[in-house]
């Protein structure tokens, strides 16, 4: 296991929850919209520490001796999760968040990677539960008789010394988090995150986006991802700021709820801003007193609208949970880019092959990336960053860690002012005609037609060699799919390169997505154009439908060049 030094490492987060004692402001809302309230509960900074010191105590008492401090935790948004992370801190333990969309030996799995002794979960998520092998872990079941009775004589802890495990006060460098990465090809890495480098990345972020103790932060996210602790509770906890619980993300709630708890804040991932611009319009979406929106991938295109409806300003940012590379945003950033690097990291956009840095990004007067083959690459910190590895998977860590550097898996493209362009994952590269092309470059042009509520660029094989585009689009409520105004739009685009428009275009109700509403581009890859929802093909200029004749005579091509395998891996 690696171990590193945060910026500002002196502080825990143990500090920060237990600064709350004797604070009465408020410190966590939750239970708006819920059948037959009467509005939002509201609990106390103070009440808030207390239930995290009962917890804690708790802990410190069930815990084995000699076992890892782990806690899985496999629940839904609700005022146990935030008791739980507050109670790992206090008792120098740490949470590893299980995701509820596993099922079966994926979930035993990621709970018996983690080592986790004991499991905290909720009535509704039994059934996940039911058949699994889980040795030598105990399970605690939230809202229950019985577990409120084994929390009872711990009421009147108190953090300090009944709450911390014998001998092992929580420092900078204890765990906190066992977080798994949201990729969706294997089985996923639980990214250690430490006491220290949480408490300064919760700091960093209430300084830079100027939260105070009378912000309202919304968390909609799902806490057992990195997003909505790291980007949301944390920077509130530094500030003194509430929180604000929706037990899962709602899209007809969000405005609601946002009214009913006074928030200022929330982040995102993925597809969620797109989810909202999908809401029907109504004449009070600016009466609120939402400031700013902090997260990833909502499209520079999908900010725009968002602001211009809601008048919210969305703030794209970049940081793995693994804190090994972080970017931020600086005066005078330029559209579409998100930044320069965070003080104190060396990032760099190399070629992952050579290791070579790649040059300067040439845009035209259009703003069209001319020398993308040459000017896209991996970003790496060469400086290591503050990633502290993964839990028990040595290869996986080596892999991140080669040549001493921090490869982030993400593609990226650098202007010469130094600001940073996201271009995709690694594995969202197309190699189009021997030039190299990033999916995310193309889906910014895509998304800016009027029809499509999502977009998804990746890439299929070329029937002869190397790959082809393909479009996977979410159209708006009541749109249809027009190949001739599809294609009129693709002409009409000033920074769409010769080679970016969508060979094949898949019309789908939706798109697939993760837990954490990414796109599940594994899924659009594996099936190519022939799984389901019409595909439209571009032969001789114009769109047609995939089928029949036309879908024969394009499987004979690909048996033809001997590469009709490609299209079944």
């Amino acid at each position: 296991m690696r171990t590193t030094t945060a910026p500002g490492a002196g502080e825990t987060v143990a500090e920060l929850v237990a600064r709350q004692w004797g604070d009465h402001r408020p410190g966590l809302m939750y239970g708006a919209g819920a059948a037959g309230s009467a509005g939002p509960a509201v609990l106390s900074r103070h009440r808030t520490a207390r239930e995290a010191a009962a917890r804690a105590a708790l802990l410190v008492d069930l815990l084995p001796p000699g076992a890892e401090p782990h806690v899985g935790v496999l629940l839904d948004n609700t005022p146990e999760f935030p008791f739980w992370l507050g109670a790992a801190a206090l008792a120098g333990a740490a949470v590893a968040g299980i995701n509820p969309t596993r099922r079966g030996p994926e979930l035993a799995r990621d709970i018996l990677h983690t080592d986790c002794r004991i499991l905290v979960t909720e009535p509704a998520h039994l059934p996940l539960l039911r058949g699994l092998d889980l040795p030598g872990v105990r399970l605690l079941v939230t809202g229950t008789e019985e577990y409120e009775t084994l929390l009872a004589p711990y009421a009147a802890a108190k953090p300090g010394e009944s709450t911390v495990r014998a001998g092992a006060p929580p420092g900078p460098g204890t765990r906190l988090l066992l977080y798994f990465t949201s990729g969706s090809t294997g089985a996923p890495k639980a990214a250690v995150c430490g006491q220290g480098r949480l408490a300064a990345a919760g700091g960093a972020l209430a300084r830079s986006l100027s939260v105070t103790a009378d912000d309202v932060h919304y968390i909609c996210m799902p806490l057992f991802h990195g997003n909505a602790v790291i980007a949301d509770w944390l920077p509130a906890l530094a500030a003194g700021a509430p929180v604000a619980l929706r037990r899962r993300f709602s899209a007809s709630a969000f405005m609601d709820d946002v009214r009913a708890y006074g928030a200022t804040y929330f982040t995102y991932v993925g597809r969620a801003v797109q989810y909202l611009l999908a809401t029907e319009p109504r004449p009070d979406d600016r009466e609120h007193r939402l400031r700013l929106g902090f997260g990833t991938e909502a499209g520079a295109v999908d900010a725009a609208r968002f602001a211009d409806r809601f008048g919210v300003r969305l703030v794209e940012g970049y940081g793995a949970t693994e804190g090994g590379a972080s970017v931020q945003r600086a005066p005078g950033t330029p559209a579409g880019a998100l930044g320069r690097a965070a003080p104190g990291d060396d990032l760099a956009v190399v070629d992952p092959e050579t290791g070579r840095e790649c040059p300067p990004a040439v845009l035209d007067g259009r703003g069209r990336l001319v020398n993308g083959d040459e000017a896209i690459g991996e970003l790496v910190n060469r400086g290591g960053g503050f990633f502290e590895g993964y839990w028990r998977n040595p290869g996986a860590e080596a892999a991140r860690t080669r040549h001493g550097w921090y490869w982030t898996g993400d593609l990226f493209f650098q202007d010469p002012e130094g600001f940073l362009y996201f271009a995709g994952r690694t594995d969202d590269r197309l190699r189009v005609d021997s030039e190299n092309l990033a999916a995310a470059v193309i889906e910014n042009i895509l998304a800016r037609w009027e029809a499509a509520a999502g977009v998804a660029v990746y890439a299929v094989p070329d029937e002869v060699a190397g790959d082809q585009v393909m479009a996977a689009l979410a159209l708006r409520e009541g749109a249809t799919f027009d190949p001739e105004a599809f294609g009129a739009f693709l002409a009409a685009q000033p920074d769409l390169g010769t080679k970016m428009s969508p060979r094949y275009v898949r019309i789908l109700d939706a798109l697939p997505v993760t837990a954490t509403n990414k796109i599940h581009r594994v899924a659009l890859r594996r099936a190519g154009f022939l799984g389901p929802g019409p595909v439209w093909h571009r032969s001789g200029g114009a769109y047609r439908r995939l089928d029949g004749e036309g879908l024969a005579a394009l499987l004979a091509a690909y048996e033809a060049q001997g590469r009709r395998e490609l299209l079944d891996r």
